[in-house]
């Protein structure tokens, strides 16, 4: 994650295009397969690329589970962070994936937090401290066919909530 203090340097017409390089070579993202290919200029949607190669494959030959799972690992968490700002607290808290079809070909995500949504955490967290939120993101082929769904889970806290709560 990049520190605030490091993020409110940043001129904000950079800040997607750095998410997007600074992610694709991070290299635990990078091990994934997964590309991000495009990050909005309000950092609340940003697409997600895995192709099909020699890397990303399983023993059948199509899309290896784990790199559909990782792909979409940190993303949710990431847009909650760059929406609420450094006062906020948010790790990734649970997950579950579908397999609809298997991927014999790349896929796409597209990942999408609204600024209702951001509010809502906002005031949730605002009321009672933290809070979980749940979405759902679908890797799809070229035709639009959903082949794997998963839903995550996302804990959101005030600092000062978690560091009372956690002593920390």
């Amino acid at each position: 994650m990049i520190p605030a203090y490091f993020w409110k340097r940043i001129p904000p017409r950079w800040r997607p295009t750095l998410l997007r390089l600074g992610l694709n070579w991070f290299p635990a993202y990078r091990a994934t397969g997964a590309r991000l290919i495009h990050v909005s200029d309000d950092l609340r949607r940003i697409v997600v690329r895995l192709p099909l190669k020699r890397a990303t494959k399983n023993g059948a030959g199509t899309l290896f589970g784990g790199s559909l799972y990782s792909a979409t690992d940190p993303i949710y968490a990431l847009l909650l962070a760059a929406n609420l700002g450094p006062d906020y607290i948010v790790w990734d808290k649970a997950a579950s994936i579908r397999y609809r079809k298997p991927g014999r070909e790349a896929l796409t995500a597209e990942f999408v937090i609204d600024a209702e949504e951001v509010r809502a955490v906002r005031d949730a967290v605002a009321r009672d401290g933290s809070c979980d939120r749940s979405y759902s993101v679908a890797f799809v082929d070229r035709e639009g066919v959903v082949h794997v769904e998963i839903e995550k889970t996302v804990y959101v806290a005030c600092k000062q909530h978690y560091k009372a709560k956690t002593g920390a």
